[in-house]
Formats: C-alpha cells, sequence, structure tokens
C-alpha cells in the first residue's frame, strides 16, 4: 500500500527539525497549487503519520514546502534579512500511487539536500 512520508533533519544542530512546519500542495495542470497538509513536525522531526495515506496517494504532481527560517529563528539563530534559505520549496511526481514515496531533508540555514527514501 502506497503513502508519502517525510523526516527532517537539521544538519546545523545534528538533531530532528522538531517544530518546523510542512504544507503539501497538489499541483493541476492550469498551475493552481491546492494545499492538502499542513503539519508541525514532531520530536522526531517526522509528522507523525503519513502525509498521504493508501487512498489518497494520486498520481501527479506534487510540491512540499519545508518552513526553514522561521524554524531556525525559533531556534535562537540569528539570520540575515533575508535569510538565504527561507521556505525550501521542493516539486516532485508520484508515478505509482501504490509505491512508497519518503521524502527526507536534510537542512541547515545555508543548505540542503534531500532524495526519494524508502
Amino acid at each position: 500500500m502506497g503513502h508519502l512520508s517525510t523526516h527532517v533533519l537539521d544538519t546545523m544542530h545534528g538533531c530532528p527539525a522538531a517544530g518546523l512546519q510542512v504544507t503539501l500542495q497538489r499541483l493541476h495542470g492550469d498551475g493552481r497549487a491546492e494545499t492538502v497538509r499542513q503539519v508541525v513536525l514532531d520530536a522526531d522531526g517526522r509528522a507523525g503519520g503519513p502525509l498521504l495515506d493508501a487512498a489518497a496517494m494520486a498520481v501527479g504532481r506534487w510540491r512540499l514546502l519545508f518552513e526553514v527560517a522561521p524554524y531556525f529563528r525559533a531556534r535562537g539563530v540569528e539570520l540575515p534579512e533575508p535569510p538565504f534559505v527561507d521556505t525550501v520549496t521542493l516539486d516532485f511526481g508520484i508515478a505509482d500511487a501504490a509505491a512508497k514515496y519518503h521524502v527526507p531533508l536534510l537542512v541547515s540555514p545555508w543548505s540542503y539536500s534531500t532524495y526519494r527514501g524508502s
């Protein structure tokens, strides 16, 4: 059964990004971005379950918005204005609704990386 999940690690502090806000949007062919879900990550840097469960999985274009600058400001990190990394926007596709898609993000105020996890 397919699902979509995420996990964010704060590489500046070497810990999960607890409290970071993530928004999931479905991208439509007419250019609209429909917000499907908004979560605040738990103590393990996870959404506390799938962002999309098997019933909600759908082939198409999707977007994850990771609110990085507000997270680091809340941690007491002094950021320039505007911040170098503010909102990480990741557009991706789901080609197989029965598959598992895991989207990890490793982030600092100065860089980020992501990949399709398992």
